[in-house]
């Protein structure tokens, strides 16, 4: 895949030691990055610096000479796929929202098309100044992407928000930007990830050895692949992912109801997330303390989301998960038919590498006409595999609805036209609406 530029832009922050890292790692995950400094930025962190962890040369005066005829400011913003100021001061945030353009970094912003991004950098009392606020709150409206500043220890000595956020963060959201192909931009996509915890009392739960890994990295590629992301999530040992819609939930109940509450409003429903097929009857309101004998719990089927999202979608597509021990391609299969599915991921946990907690999966995607069977694989790559098949499931799948759809509709036309053209006793006006309609409607051999 051919290299994507980042423009990073440099100003006179403290945090501008930061950019050093940020702009190693950037080149380190293999974009192409170019530096513009500020002149008061190389009085904090020296040019070479960049040069040297970018492989480019670092440009800083707008009138210097070199070797090349191209106008620097023109070339470099043509040929930027994304700019990232960081730090960005309240001077350059300033400057830029109000169309100042007096050194080579807001020249350049100035004649960039692609995405911007600033991080800004300040003392807490300036980054709250009700000017600032302002010139950022422009920028969001021009179309800018501003990326919230993070709080901590500032250099001056004082805690509060202003800091730039770790080169890591920001590395993330380049990722976002630039990693992937936008081909789900448009759509929303709920993911389930985690385990469901069903209490006992108020110690003990019933619950699984779900990590939520699997869902993550579904609900991270769906993000990066431009959807809008909502992920309903039980217990799990991994950080949800940035940049999408977190609901965080504990039992089957509380997923179901966040799932149901949300599902009007999704394209694509993803259910990788574990969720306990029994609960307690009862939930005991103290401690149970243990006693000689044995004891047992009663236990209550759960509802089951898969099966209502199944019997309740309009238009959704809907995509479970199969977790199996044993006839996993069987089970599976039933699963799919039985709740009225349009895609499940099957895996069986004996399989070395496809278990809970794993880094890797080891799947076998089950549709209307195919079942693909793929080999181990990391789980971000499994969740790219899944929505490569989904792309091209849901398009089939929107297209057989938008035909559905269109037909209902003509058949009320045409019951309408009945009844007003009957009314007026001309069955022959009738004839001729119904041969047009005839005409015009898909058929599919079926008619």
């Amino acid at each position: 895949m051919e290299k994507k530029n980042i423009l990073l832009g440099v100003c006179s922050s403290i945090a501008a030691y930061k950019s050093a890292s940020l702009a190693h790692l950037l080149t380190k995950k293999g974009y192409n990055v170019d530096v513009i400094m500020t002149e008061n930025a190389t009085k904090i962190i020296a040019p070479i610096t960049f040069e040297r962890l970018t492989g480019n040369r670092c440009i800083v005066d707008t009138f210097e000479k070199t070797l090349s005829y191209d106008v620097k400011h023109i070339s470099l913003a043509k040929k930027a796929d994304m700019v990232l100021i960081a730090p960005a001061t309240a001077n350059c945030i300033g400057k830029i929202a109000n169309g100042i353009a007096d050194d080579m970094l807001t020249t350049t912003v100035m004649a960039c098309t692609c995405p911007i991004y600033l991080s800004p950098a300040m003392n807490t009392a300036m980054y709250q100044n009700p000017i600032t606020q302002d010139n950022m709150a422009k920028l969001k409206r021009f179309g800018y992407h501003i990326i919230e500043a993070a709080s901590g220890l500032l250099a001056c000595g004082d805690t509060g928000i202003g800091k730039m956020p770790e080169p890591e963060v920001l590395a993330k959201y380049a990722d976002r930007e630039l990693k992937r192909a936008k081909d789900l931009v448009g759509k929303k996509i709920l993911v389930t990830a985690g385990a469901t915890c069903e209490p006992i009392d108020p110690v003990r739960y019933i619950t699984n050895h779900s990590s939520g890994k699997m869902g993550c990295a579904i609900a991270k590629t769906a993000m990066e692949r431009g959807a809008e992301v909502t992920l309903v999530c039980g217990s799990m040992t991994v950080e949800p992912p940035m940049f999408v819609n977190v609901v965080k939930i504990n039992t089957a109940e509380e997923m179901f109801n966040a799932v149901k509450e949300n599902f009007d409003n999704i394209d694509i429903v993803i259910k990788a997330a574990a969720v306990a097929d029994y609960t307690p009857t009862t939930i005991a309101h103290n401690k149970i303390k243990k006693t000689d004998g044995d004891m047992s719990i009663p236990l209550k089927r759960t509802t089951d989301i898969l099966k209502y999202l199944g019997e309740n979608k309009t238009h959704q597509f809907l995509c479970g998960f199969s977790m199996e021990t044993e006839n996993m391609l069987e089970n599976s299969t039933k699963k799919f038919s039985k709740k009225n599915l349009d895609m499940v991921v099957a895996n069986n946990l004996k399989d070395k590498g496809a278990g809970f907690g794993t880094d890797t999966n080891l799947i076998t995607i089950i549709t209307k006409d195919n079942v693909n069977q793929l080999p181990l694989m990391s789980k971000e790559d499994v969740a790219n595999s899944i929505f490569h098949l989904i792309s091209h499931s849901f398009e089939s799948f929107c297209s057989q609805f938008y035909i559905d759809s269109r037909r209902y509709t003509i058949l009320i036309q045409i019951i309408v036209w009945w009844i007003v053209v009957t009314a007026e006793g001309n069955n022959r006006l009738f004839g001729f609406f119904f041969r047009v309609i005839c005409v015009f409607t898909p058929c599919q051999g079926d008619c």
